[in-house]
């Protein structure tokens, strides 16, 4: 059964970010031929250490923190969709966002005895479909964070397959976005293709 794994880098519980993801999650599930399974996870929620970049491949181990990111690292592994939402803060991810990234570093671990013929051993043999959720402020300063969940999904090996952007005029309010239904549409519109893209290139090579 394929499975999709969401990612919620607000800190606000009730965010446009988080209500984005869900109506991406929603539209998969809704256009799909296939009983998709969803783990949700909004990250602040969660705790753990931040990457210490320790130096070494902790293999055969994820990471040498065993916290609540722990359990996620498998979860990374073994899904069929990965969707990661952030708000924009200081023209990138939010706190929370970039911390959870960081931690992925070891999915790619060191190879120091130089086994591989490359610098990091390739541990996640099979490529994952992704798309991202971006949340910020009137000036729509995006492309900074795009390019920081971009780099996260090559290092992970996801396709980076859509985007979606949200430039708020509402600072104040919580979750905006429930409102405009024009981005609502697009929302659905990238699950659906989302979901066909799915069919068309991964189905056959499911976790």
């Amino acid at each position: 059964m394929p499975s999709i794994i969401s990612l919620n880098g607000s800190p606000k519980d009730g965010s446009s970010t988080g209500i984005l993801l869900d109506t991406v999650a929603s539209a998969i599930i809704e256009n799909s031929e296939y009983s998709f399974t969803e783990e949700s996870y909004n990250l602040h929620e969660l705790k753990f250490s931040f990457c210490q970049s320790c130096g070494f491949s902790p293999e055969p181990d994820y990471c040498i923190y065993h916290d609540d990111y722990y359990p996620i690292y498998q979860k990374l592994i073994d899904c069929d969709i990965i969707l990661f939402g952030s708000p924009v803060y200081f023209d990138s991810v939010s706190a929370q966002a970039k911390a959870f990234i960081d931690r992925c570093n070891c999915l790619r671990p060191p190879d120091f005895k130089g086994e591989t013929g490359d610098k990091f051993k390739k541990i996640i043999a099979r490529k994952r479909l992704g798309a991202m959720v971006l949340v910020g402020g009137e000036r729509g300063e995006f492309e900074c964070a795009r390019k920081v969940i971009a780099g996260w999904f090559k290092w992970i090996h996801v396709e980076n397959f859509g985007k979606l952007y949200y430039a708020g005029t509402a600072w104040k309010e919580i979750g905006p976005v429930a409102r405009d239904e024009a981005i609502l549409r697009q929302t659905e519109t990238l699950g659906r293709n989302l979901s066909k893209r799915f069919s068309e290139a991964y189905a056959g090579n499911m976790g």
